[in-house]
């Protein structure tokens, strides 16, 4: 079947990208990339992955009323690798995702710290974006991607990841994990599985921004990497989870649904890489906040109407719709 122009244009860049480059910081650095996205009282907050001129990372907040413009950030780093007291944070710390959890009062980020091991879970909270409070690694090497759903599920919390499996294991896919306390972590299991032959999504794929809370279930925005001769490819799927049981995949699309196309997209440090860590819920408007080529920041639009249409029309599952 002949894909539909129309509805593979579900995300709409905005015409402005990239939104934010090194040229808009205030100090010197090579990068800025990859930012989890909140909403803070009337305005949109993005804690963004800067990386120095040493290949370190750090996370810099950036505040804008539109989300768009006028964004002002923060005159120097705003949380900085702390490896004296952290030591897991040896190597930069990356990747932010954040949730707002109503229960606790606070914000609580989901990051990559990378130590000597290789990159892991760390979580950390804040009440004002100023100061944090570190809870240290929560998954061992080599794991990335997480972030926390908002609530509890009988009584524990849940939490997404992406670890990688031994050189004798095929495929990195995509796990959820509980915990009493936030930090002590099990029941882990595969969530979604990386395909495998020619899909899109097939070895390895990862989580990119938190689960959104929707009528129909937790929607779940997820990158696919596809290795090719060229090198890979950064490529971004849907999936719905059950809203009671969260390992329960009610839908997964068969294809992607965004891909780095515009320039700012597909040449930078890393080639081919749309890499969304936040987005934003506003009415029916999703604003997806996103990584292009490792390099800037770029914004896309969608109908969250129409993300759920598109994701039933190119269910993997259909079947189970009947």
């Amino acid at each position: 079947m002949m894909d539909d122009p129309k509805i593979l244009e579900v995300f709409r860049r905005y015409r402005g990208n990239p939104i934010i480059t090194t040229k808009d910081l205030p100090y010197g650095a090579n990068s800025v990339f990859n930012a989890g996205a909140t909403k803070v009282g009337d305005e949109i907050y993005l804690l963004m992955r800067v990386e120095d001129r040493r290949g370190i990372s750090h996370l810099t907040l950036a505040r804008s009323k539109d989300g768009i413009t006028n964004w002002r950030i923060d005159e120097r780093p705003t949380l900085m690798p702390e490896p004296r007291e952290h030591p897991e944070e040896i190597w930069g710390i990356e990747d932010p995702r954040i949730t707002y959890v109503e229960e606790l009062g606070q914000w609580v980020i989901a990051y990559t710290a990378y130590s000597v091991g290789g990159p892991l879970v760390a979580l950390a909270t804040t009440e004002d974006f100023r100061t944090f409070k570190r809870l240290g690694p929560v998954m061992p090497p080599e794991d990335k991607d997480a972030a926390l759903f908002p609530v509890r599920f009988n009584g524990r919390w849940a939490m997404i990841h992406r670890p990688v499996p031994g050189p004798y294991v095929a495929g990195a896919h995509i796990w959820i994990s509980f915990s009493p306390d936030l930090k002590h972590w099990g029941d882990h299991r595969i969530l979604l599985k990386a395909r495998r032959g020619g899909w899109w999504d097939a070895n390895k794929i990862g989580l990119s921004p938190p689960p959104l809370r929707t009528d129909q279930g937790w929607l779940i925005l997820y990158h696919g990497v596809r290795t090719t001769a060229s090198g890979c490819i950064y490529r971004l799927g849907l999936a719905l989870l059950d809203l009671e049981d969260p390992r329960r995949v009610l839908a997964r699309s068969d294809r992607w649904v965004f891909a780095p196309e515009a320039e700012y997209e597909r040449f930078g440090d890393v080639d081919k890489v749309v890499f969304p860590c936040g987005w934003i819920l506003e009415g029916d408007t999703v604003r997806l906040y996103y990584g292009g080529a490792d390099t800037c920041i770029a914004m896309a639009t969608a109908s969250l109407k129409e993300l759920l249409e598109w994701l039933h029309e190119h269910n993997l599952y259909r079947e189970r719709e009947q």
